[in-house]
């Protein structure tokens, strides 16, 4: 597991395996966020094997599958919601973590001043500047 952290609460991951789950919870994860669609994996990596580790592992686990298309206003709301609405820490995960910071730094946009936001997902590892007019457009700036 590659877990990379934009905030104390909120960490990003590439794709996990449900072997993966025994040690997320022990590194005190409390929630993992699924945001890859089946389509994208096999079988052994689709969300309802990972849901059956994560909650053998005592952790909750959410499905919320985002493609281009499926990164709407209503789906950055979702997403916050899940990670905001349960026991923390969080790691989301997608297929490289980049989905997952996208939708995280849309999320903040009201919030985090753009800067502030690029600079979380560059520490993690997250080069998104390329989000920076939708961020000032979000902001009302």
């Amino acid at each position: 597991m590659d877990a990379r952290v934009i905030t104390p609460r909120y960490s990003v991951s590439p794709q996990i395996s449900a072997e993966d789950l025994p040690a997320i919870a022990d590194a005190g994860y409390k929630t993992v966020i699924c945001n890859r669609p089946d389509e994208e994996v096999p079988p052994s990596h689709q969300a309802e094997t990972i849901r059956a580790a994560a909650e053998a592992a005592g952790l909750r686990f959410e499905v919320l599958p985002l493609t281009h298309q499926t990164m709407t206003p209503e789906n950055v709301a979702l997403q916050r919601e899940l990670y905001e609405g349960c026991e923390g820490p969080v790691l989301a995960y997608c297929a490289s973590g980049t989905r997952c910071s996208v939708v995280w730094a849309l999320s903040q946009a009201g919030d985090l001043s753009p800067d502030e936001i690029l600079q979380k997902t560059q520490a993690a590892g997250y080069q998104l500047d390329g989000l920076r007019p939708a961020l000032v457009s979000l902001a009302g700036t």
